[in-house]
């Protein structure tokens, strides 16, 4: 695979680069910047944005609001996407859902669905962990019994991401109690606004509200809502964690922390000099960049893999685990450069508009928040230790 630059993929890099420049609200870029919470209407005020210029969903297919870019063009987006201070595409029903639409859903689920998710008028979110069953996902208990035209669902979700925003939730449901546990499994698409469906937010160990539990008691949904077979649900989860997984590897924006945290370094002194000559600091930052390089290539191979049609194999177990080890290497650095003024705890400061005076370094604020939520990211879409596991029976198998 050709990784160089073509006169094409430099003038495409221009073209995404300034419409981000010419269109993304200010206040919006400023808050990107500072690593502020965002509102709903941060994201889908720039997801419409991108639909309207149609790079919303450039993985889809063509037909369906897709671009037909090559790998190298989608990597170059990413990248400028991040380095311009955008808020993240939500990826529960672009890269999430729609992909199993798209290979499981019926016609009429296609039409009804993505249009929607495309122009960012309906919200997802994921309802597939349960107390007692995160990386373990099939020992989910959340029951849903058939009755005439309806499914009647009951059951508890829990660490669903921005449940509090979303209009449905693609759920893993068991319709077979009685078969094994990767069996009897159904997915789903629930309507939040059903009676029965209850939110309660959960607030994480950095003081946000990003997740949440969320309980059914009795929720009807129609049986045209079943996406795939009835019991058959266990593939269209794991077609689907193939893309979650990915997604979670984060290149791009670990690329743009690292470029932030040069900045820091180089300001921030130790002895007279700037942290960034200070030899342990410094070999700590190129082993890290090392790695980040390493995985991007990872990446663009399993994108050129994809563009072929080729059937994933362990790549996206290894970006996850490797990704997420490379996001939380890096908040680590940023607390250590900041020292002691990562200390205080301004949860004001995260808020868009707020006049709380900067300590230490800029965006100070958010470098211990950031680094206490990060610890996440190596547990969910399905821990680490479980990706491992993943790899070593794909290579043994092979």
């Amino acid at each position: 695979m050709d990784l160089s630059h073509s006169p094409e993929d430099l003038a495409f890099r221009d073209e995404v680069r300034a419409f981000i420049r010419d269109n993304l609200p200010s206040h919006i870029r400023a808050k990107v910047a500072a690593g502020q919470h965002l509102a709903k209407e941060d994201y889908v005020t720039w997801q419409k944005l991108l639909h309207g210029r149609g790079w919303m969903a450039p993985h889809w297919p063509v037909a369906w609001g897709g671009c037909d870019w090559t790998p190298v063009q989608r990597h170059i987006f990413d990248e400028e996407l991040n380095f311009g201070n955008t808020p993240r595409i939500m990826p529960f029903g672009t890269k999430m859902l729609a992909p199993v639409l798209l290979q499981f859903g019926t016609e009429a689920q296609k039409r009804r669905y993505l249009p929607k998710i495309l122009a960012s008028e309906e919200w997802w979110c994921q309802g597939y962990s349960e107390p007692g069953a995160g990386s373990d996902l099939a020992g989910l208990k959340t029951r849903a019994e058939r009755k005439g035209d309806r499914y009647v669902v009951t059951g508890q979700k829990t660490w669903t991401t921005l449940a509090q925003y979303a209009d449905w939730m693609f759920v893993l449901v068991r319709t077979d109690p009685a078969a094994k546990k990767q069996e009897g499994i159904s997915f789903i698409l629930m309507d939040m606004r059903s009676k029965g469906v209850t939110v309660r937010p959960i607030r994480t160990i950095d003081g946000s509200q990003e997740i949440n539990d969320v309980f059914l008691d009795g929720v009807e949904v129609p049986v045209e809502n079943l996406v795939g077979e009835e019991n058959k649900g266990w593939t269209c989860a794991k077609y689907l964690l193939g893309y979650e997984r990915s997604g979670i590897a984060g290149i791009a924006y670990s690329k743009k922390m690292l470029e932030k945290l040069r900045k820091v370094a180089a300001d921030e002194t130790i002895g007279g000099r700037p942290l960034l000559e200070h030899p342990p600091f410094r070999e700590k930052m190129a082993r890290v960049e090392i790695e980040l390089m390493a995985l991007e290539y990872t990446n663009l191979r399993a994108l050129a893999n994809e563009t072929k049609g080729v059937v994933p194999g362990p790549e996206p177990s290894i970006l996850k685990v490797r990704g997420t080890e490379i996001q939380q290497a890096i908040t680590e650095l940023f607390v250590e450069a900041a020292g002691p003024y990562a200390l205080p705890f301004l949860p004001e400061a995260l808020e868009g508009g707020s006049n709380v005076e900067s300590i230490g370094p800029e965006g100070a604020a958010a470098f211990a928040p950031h680094y206490l939520n990060w610890r996440k990211t190596s547990i969910y879409g399905g821990s680490n230790e479980i990706q491992k596991n993943i790899v070593s029976k794909i290579l043994l198998r092979a």
